[in-house]
């Protein structure tokens, strides 16, 4: 007799696994199927046409403005107020001519806007200012 209550009550301590077991497989095919179906959302890229590069020499005007605020056009000196008149000239010369304005770090700010403000009246509004290094 002592045995049999034993077994009976092993039989009433085991659980039942299936259902958990169930549950669980429900679950992961849930996360599975839905994982699925996000779309993640990214830039679109063009890809350029395997084509070979195409370069241009262009020539720079170079307006420099020195240590001193003197400003100086290619390898000469000139007053500010002609600026705008001999980048026309030069830029008419030439075909589409890139624009670079160069600065000493000691030349005055004020200087260097008035250069500034001449190369817009010349009409190049896509230009470079660089400090000349040291």
């Amino acid at each position: 007799m002592r045995n049999h209550s034993a077994r009976t009550l092993n039989n009433e301590a085991e659980i039942d696994m299936t259902p958990m077991l169930d549950i669980v497989f429900i679950m992961l095919i849930f996360f599975i199927v839905t994982a699925s179906f996000l779309k993640e959302s990214g830039l679109p890229l063009n890809v350029p046409e395997n084509s070979p590069p195409t370069t241009k020499d262009r020539v720079s005007l170079i307006l420099q403005v020195s240590e001193s605020n003197e400003v100086l056009f290619g390898a000469r000196r000139i007053d500010i107020r002609a600026v705008g008149a001999n980048l026309k000239r030069k830029m008419s010369e030439l075909d589409n001519p890139s624009v670079v304005v160069r600065a000493h770090p000691g030349a005055r700010t004020d200087t260097l806007m008035q250069v500034v403000d001449r190369v817009h009246d010349a009409g190049v509004h896509d230009f470079i200012v660089s400090p000349i290094k040291e």
